[in-house]
């Protein structure tokens, strides 16, 4: 590639869907978590409903960035496309969700440096997205060119996750079982606090300060609500939710949700939230969750755990699950420096002190303080008397 190849980095728009599902199919490239939708099939809902993915870019709500990213150009041909989204409602950590990069082209010259062009598309996303102050993905632990990508780029590994299959035939098992689990609430806008507290306390600090969620993050307006549910009845799916209440301690104890597919090609989704100290809520919960997967039994269900989560692991193989696929969080953060603007004239301490100049020469002369202060009072000293001897 020459120095005169006219590199330009811009947001991605509605004719450049085609070009990158051919840069895709091309790359051959894979989604790093099973649960996530595949870029292929994500290109293809975007075309079909362009119109309305760009009207909910208008107004604030949760599929606002549900195509959001920068394509590289070079010479009006695209090579490089990197999809990202922010990561929770105060939009201070962004995910990047997806990167393609066309493998033939080599470095490329862009501001005075050399990069791969994977690598100048990041550093794009970290100087313009001005509100992220970290930066969270997840990568295949198989996908060595791109784990190599993101660790030139400053990424660090932060948690290894561990995706399980739970078999038709387990859940049916564990349906037949009655949980104890007292106090199965629903969940609403007003148990937001319970939930931010319990997903606090299940995670390392490192991570609750990368994730930096809030209250907010774990409530739902009413126009967040009516556009799940309309994206819930487009993919078909349904979603099944509710918490542990410990009355005792006024805190939520664990939580799970459960996404049920309609589809026979797609399976469950299940997510789990156990507080450290209640451990034993994980096999009552489970056995919920394979009650609710039995209104479509057919499928299996699918669970995450991480590697500071060593009992979720453990009661997963004892139930019999399969470990599917292993995936590495990554994180990094980003620190934009604030220029300073130096004013065209330059203040002068003269100028400043110009009303303190003395308007005359000064004369010297001596100067009585305590005689000539108002309010001091010294003793009075005796007068000597003269006597005069006596005759």
């Amino acid at each position: 590639m020459t120095k005169q190849a006219k590199v330009s980095i811009r947001q991605v728009q509605y004719r450049d869907l085609s070009a990158i599902a051919r840069l895709v199919q091309q790359e051959a490239v894979e989604v790093a978590s099973p649960l996530e939708t595949s870029l292929e099939e994500h290109i293809e809902n975007t075309k079909n409903y362009y119109g309305l993915v760009k009207l909910f870019d208008v107004f604030p709500n949760p599929n606002q960035y549900s195509f959001h990213g920068y394509v590289l150009e070079v010479n009006g041909e695209l090579v490089a496309f990197v999809k990202i989204s922010p990561f929770n409602s105060s939009q201070s950590t962004w995910r990047v969700d997806q990167i393609v990069v066309d493998s033939s082209f080599p470095k490329l010259e862009y501001h005075g440096s050399a990069r791969h062009p994977g690598s100048t598309l990041l550093r794009y996303c970290f100087d313009h997205v001005v509100e992220a102050r970290n930066w969270l993905l997840e990568v295949n632990v198989n996908a060595k060119q791109t784990l190599s990508l993101y660790r030139q780029n400053g990424f660090q590994p932060l948690a290894k996750l561990t995706y399980w299959a739970i078999a038709p035939e387990i859940l049916s098992e564990l349906a037949l079982q009655e949980p104890a689990i007292p106090n199965l609430m629903p969940v609403g806008n007003a148990d937001a606090r319970l939930l931010y507290q319990l997903d606090t306390a299940s995670m390392p600090p490192m991570l609750r300060q990368v994730f930096d969620r809030h209250v907010q993050d774990f409530k739902t307006n009413p126009v967040d609500n009516l556009v799940c549910r309309v994206k819930n009845w487009s993919q078909q799916v349904d979603v099944v939710e509710g918490y542990v209440f410990e009355p005792q301690r006024k805190a939520a104890i664990g939580y799970f949700a459960v996404q049920l597919a309609r589809q026979d090609e797609h399976p469950h989704q299940g997510r789990l939230t156990v507080h450290p100290a209640y451990t034993w809520l994980y096999p009552e919960l489970m056995i919920k969750m394979s009650q609710v997967a039995q209104i479509r039994p057919e499928q299996p269900l699918y669970m995450t755990s991480t590697d500071y989560q060593p009992e979720r692991e453990e009661f997963f193989e004892t139930v019999g699950a399969s470990q599917i696929e292993h995936t590495l969080l990554m994180s990094r953060s980003v620190w934009h420096k604030v220029r300073e603007t130096k004013p065209q004239e330059a203040w002068q301490l003269s100028g400043v002190l110009q009303g303190l100049q003395p308007i005359n020469t000064p004369i010297p002369s001596r100067i009585n303080w305590f005689k000539n202060h108002p309010t001091l009072k010294l003793p009075k000293t005796p007068r000597k008397q003269d006597f005069l001897p006596e005759n």
